[in-house]
């Protein structure tokens, strides 16, 4: 059940999604910015042929397999097709599947969807964020139901306030939001033989995944340790995160998203790398 866990309190729905919100460029902006950089939901939903490459093409209709012992997941279908996809849902209907978990229909969605971590995407990003999947084409793809071997929750607990990010200003908090959003201690923190993050060692690596050419990774220590980032210079672990390449000439695996991950703008990159270093140093 190592994965059954990655199930905690998420976010209920706030007031901007009850009556929907107006769509301006800005907005389109920014959600373009959010979906192809560090949230990267498409590393995940996006079409995949035989050998786990991507298909442009076919967009975030989903089907990639994500199976574990405790569970066989597909990423489902995201984009607006009115019969496969989330055309049908309401704006407040897909910020609560993102951020609650739970569909329109009232079912849960489970694991490997990171909603601990996504309970931190602010009310105007996660706006952002559901403008640029509206605007997406409709992809007509059937995709598997996921099965699990255990009972899901009924709810991911009580409801929270309204989330407002940090300043940008503050680099620290606001790099510490950016890894939040983009779930990077989902796969860059040690569990427990139950499935729980490990959260004493933040960042300090050692997860196993499949990847979707069949390949297997170890999740790399991120954490400014000996084991970790601490002989690294910012230009080195910026290069890695955008370019999946590391200081040594290391091709890293495909399931770390570098190919969306490319176009973080080096404001946010900076941000990133203060929030890394601010890590407790742990060994791998």
């Amino acid at each position: 059940m190592r994965t059954s866990l990655r199930l905690a309190a998420c976010l209920v729905l706030a007031a901007p999604f009850a009556t929907g919100w107006a769509q301006d460029d800005a907005q389109m902006v920014r959600g373009k910015y959010l979906m192809e950089g560090v949230v990267a939901c498409a590393n995940c939903h996006i079409a995949r042929g035989d050998k786990g490459q991507p298909l442009f093409d076919k967009g975030m209709s989903g089907g990639m397999l994500f199976e574990d012992a405790a569970f066989k997941a597909r990423a489902p279908n995201i984009t607006p097709d009115p019969e496969t996809g989330i055309g049908k849902w309401t704006n407040a209907q897909l910020a609560k599947a993102i951020r609650e978990g739970i569909r329109p229909d009232g079912s849960v969605i489970g694991p490997p969807m990171p909603i601990p971590f996504y309970r931190n995407i602010s009310d105007s990003d996660l706006a952002a964020i559901i403008a640029y999947i509206k605007a997406q084409p409709p992809v007509k793809h059937v995709v598997a139901k996921s099965t699990y071997n255990f009972p899901l929750p009924p709810n991911y607990g009580p409801p929270l306030a309204p989330v407002q990010a940090p300043d940008a200003a503050d680099t620290l908090k606001y790099g510490q939001y950016l890894a939040n959003i983009g779930h990077c201690m989902e796969c860059h923190t040690p569990r427990d033989n139950k499935g729980m993050l490990v959260t004493s060692r933040l960042g300090a690596g050692g997860q196993v995944f499949p990847g979707p050419d069949g390949s297997t990774t170890l999740s790399a220590n991120l954490t400014p340790h000996e084991n970790g980032l601490k002989d690294w210079t910012d230009a080195q672990i910026a290069q890695t995160i955008r370019t999946g390449i590391d200081k040594n000439g290391h091709h890293l695996k495909p399931i770390m998203a570098f190919g969306w991950y490319k176009n973080i703008n080096d404001s946010d990159m900076n941000a990133l790398i203060t929030y890394l270093r601010s890590l407790k140093p742990e060994p791998s």
